[in-house]
């Protein structure tokens, strides 16, 4: 004998978590229907591509976009208020194989574009950045206004 369980509302969760992520991808704007890559790594369609980490200190904004393989020429980052996006194309490697038949094809290329809202304004004249090994780094410095200020308090 077989003993099932059944938990009602970790399930309903559970659901709609996996739907707020599918519909997310509608959302996006690399979408294009009907048909739409959104990632260039297997299994990982749900994230945009390319891969980020935002993190930030007093004066700037840090923004790694793992972006391996890609012609530095093609990237195009824009920021308009405190939205950034990235795009650029992955060029389609020359095939090492000669066959007929494909048995695994996991290497995919493309255009890609990525849109982020950033945490805060950034001064877009100030803006650096930097691609090595397949990481895209950007320097974002805050903008004066998005800078917390110290304010000091008299005693009287």
């Amino acid at each position: 004998m077989s003993v099932w369980s059944f938990d009602f509302i970790s399930d309903m969760d559970r659901m709609r978590r996996e739907m707020d992520r599918f519909l997310d991808e509608f959302r996006s704007p690399g979408w294009s229907l009907p048909f739409s890559r959104t990632s260039f790594l297997p299994g990982r369609a749900a994230r945009g591509y390319p891969l980020l980490n935002i993190g930030e200190d007093g004066e700037n904004i840090y923004v790694d976009a793992l972006a391996p393989g890609v012609d530095p020429k093609t990237f195009d980052v824009s920021i308009k208020q405190n939205q950034l996006t990235i795009s650029g194309e992955k060029k389609a490697l020359l095939s090492t194989v000669e066959s007929k038949a494909v048995h695994r094809s996991e290497r995919t290329d493309g255009q890609f574009i990525r849109s982020i809202t950033l945490p805060m304004e950034v001064s877009v004249d100030k803006v650096k950045a930097s691609y090595e090994n397949g990481l895209l780094k950007l320097t974002l410095p805050k903008a004066e206004t998005a800078k917390p200020r110290q304010i000091s308090v008299s005693v009287a």
